[in-house]
Order: C-alpha cells, then sequence, then structure tokens
C-alpha cells in the first residue's frame, strides 16, 4: 500500500482541523449564536400564540399584544411611541418581543422581572388594552374552547390570570432569530460576510460597543445611563430606572435594547427619536463613547449591524375560538 507524503498529511490534518479552530477562535468573541428554540410544551405554546393574537383581551376588541409587537414588523410597531385605547399616544417605544425571553428584565425600566410578569401589564394598563385581569379572566371563561385548551394545558377549567401570562410567555419564549449571518460567521462560515460588514464588526468591537451589546442578544443584559459622555436631549418624560427603584443613580438608566434584528426595529431609543440606524449609531457615538464616527465608518457599522438579522417567526395566523353568547361585549373607542 502506498504511504501518504508527510506534507500532504500534514495539509490534511490542517483542513480538517481548521473549523474546530475558527470556533474555538470564535468562542471568544463578545457575540454569541442564538439557538433555535426548543418549546418543552406544544399546546401550551399554542394557546399562548391564541392568546397574544386575540384582542378580546383588550377593552375595545380591537387591541392584541401583536397590536404593539407586531410579527411580522421585527416584532415592534415602528412608531415613535405605541398608541394604545383610544387612541392614546403611549409615553415610550415598544421595545421588539423577538429574543426578549433573553433580557435580564423586561420593559424599558426593567419594572418587570421576566416575561410572564410583563404580559399581565398590557392588558390592565389604561393607555394600552385598558382592559381589567378579572374581565380578562371572564372573557375566557364564557369561550367553552379556550376552557378546554386551559384544563389541557393546566389541568383545571378555572381559568386564572396567571395562566393567562404564563401561556403569553410561553408562546413568546419561541420568538427566537437564529441564523443571522453574524452568526453564520461565528460558527465558522468565512464567506458570510463581506469586507465591510467585517470592517463594521471590527470598529463596533474596537470603539467599545460591546461593552454593552454583548452576549447571546447583543444587549438586553444590563441597564446603562443613556447620555454617559454628553447628556441625552430629550422631551420625553421616561426617566428609566429611577422609576422603579427611585434611586438617584438610577435616573436615566434603561435597559440596553437588543440589537438583534435591529434594521427591522426602527425607530430607535426609549423615545423612538432616532429616525434611522445612520443616526442612532451617529448618537450613541458621541453621547456613549464621546467618538464623532465619519461617514464611512458610520456606513460600515450599519453594514454589520444589518448581519445580526435572523430568521423571523413563520408560523400560521391562528384560528382563534368563537365567542359565545355569554361572552361579555368589548367597548369600543368613545369619541
Amino acid at each position: 500500500m502506498k504511504k501518504s507524503h508527510p506534507l500532504l498529511m500534514a495539509i490534511a490534518l490542517a483542513l480538517a482541523t481548521l473549523p474546530n479552530l475558527l470556533l474555538a477562535a470564535n468562542a471568544k468573541e463578545p457575540i454569541q449564536p442564538i439557538k433555535a428554540a426548543k418549546p418543552v410544551n406544544p399546546a401550551l405554546v399554542e394557546l399562548g400564540k391564541k392568546l397574544y393574537f386575540d384582542p378580546r383581551l383588550s377593552k375595545s376588541g380591537f387591541i392584541s399584544c401583536n397590536s404593539c409587537h407586531n410579527l411580522s414588523m421585527g416584532g415592534t410597531d415602528n412608531l415613535k411611541t405605541s398608541i394604545g385605547h383610544n387612541w392614546f399616544q403611549g409615553p415610550i417605544n415598544a421595545p421588539t418581543v423577538l429574543n426578549s425571553s433573553l433580557n435580564l428584565a423586561q420593559f424599558w425600566d426593567g419594572r418587570a422581572a421576566d416575561l410572564k410578569a410583563q404580559a399581565g401589564g398590557p392588558i390592565a394598563n389604561p393607555g394600552e388594552m385598558a382592559f381589567t385581569h378579572e374581565l380578562t379572566v371572564d372573557v375566557l371563561q364564557s369561550i367553552p374552547q379556550y376552557v378546554a385548551e386551559f384544563k389541557k394545558s393546566f389541568g383545571s377549567e378555572k381559568v386564572t390570570i396567571d395562566e393567562v401570562t404564563t401561556a403569553i410567555a410561553a408562546f413568546e419564549e419561541t420568538l427566537v432569530t437564529p441564523n443571522a449571518r453574524f452568526d453564520k460567521w461565528l460558527q465558522g462560515d468565512k464567506k458570510a460576510l463581506s469586507a465591510t460588514e467585517l470592517t463594521g464588526y471590527q470598529l463596533f468591537k474596537n470603539s467599545g460597543c460591546t461593552g454593552c451589546h454583548n452576549g447571546v442578544a447583543v444587549g438586553g443584559n444590563s441597564f446603562q445611563k443613556f447620555g454617559l459622555v454628553q447628556p441625552y436631549a430629550t422631551k420625553n418624560p421616561a426617566v428609566g430606572r429611577f422609576a422603579v427603584t427611585g434611586k438617584d443613580s438610577d435616573r436615566f438608566n434603561f435597559k440596553v435594547p437588543t440589537l438583534r434584528n435591529v434594521e427591522l426595529t426602527y425607530p430607535y431609543f426609549h423615545d423612538g427619536e432616532a429616525a434611522t440606524l445612520t443616526q442612532a449609531v451617529d448618537t450613541m457615538g458621541r453621547l456613549q463613547l464621546g467618538k464623532k464616527f465619519t461617514d464611512e465608518e458610520n456606513a460600515s457599522i450599519v453594514a454589520f449591524l444589518k448581519t445580526l438579522t435572523g430568521d423571523q417567526p413563520t408560523f400560521k395566523l391562528p384560528q382563534l375560538p368563537p365567542s359565545s353568547d355569554k361572552t361579555p361585549r368589548p367597548q369600543p373607542f368613545s369619541k
């Protein structure tokens, strides 16, 4: 049997180990790839999906969770601040629901510890869905198909708001967006990014952006002061974490937003004042880093940020259970 040439064997060995070496090198990066969701209770997720899209959880019968966190629009509504019950314009920009399970807390000020705690807030908020938890339960309890689905998931025909928020959270936990081009690059595909996008990532990293925008969600894991080097000029009344803790040191500290799918979630910041990624990058450079990016640098960073767009949720819209004669009627908007 003919022996292989030592040099050829060495080359073959190097090529065989190259993918592992690339993965090991990328494992040291400040950003990690997202893994696909693996639901442990599909029936609960399906129930949560129906509740997420059901406008009967609102006073008017017109507003659902998807109204402000639209899954066809990056999990947000692309408005500066969201519109709620009776056309009330809210005080803050709607954060994306995509990958929200990766956040250390929910809402810009972190007042909800997790998705379950967050899910009940908008239902009872007079400026959002404007219902009550009691009436929500009454509506769902009056719909036989919902009663059967709650029994299947929780073992009881008695619907509770705790079960409602548990189901919605279970659905939202599936709304992760893997397979972004940047993730593929992290996993060893060196052709996944262009030279401009790689330059943008190096600028993003070397300028200090990854000090806050890191981890699987590229953010969402800390609270930081907005306007660190220069104060942020805004008329928006939100004061950030201060509203929760009452500590003056938390004034204007906001949860760092995820940058996953950021090209889809415009406008930016808690007040929605940055209409484009170009404007957002410029503002963040000046206010948080004390750095004025050139037009070319800004464009390369924006190019990198667009590589963070992953697979968007794809599923058939749920067929909502029909109301019964006992279902309370919604109260339409007043003039």
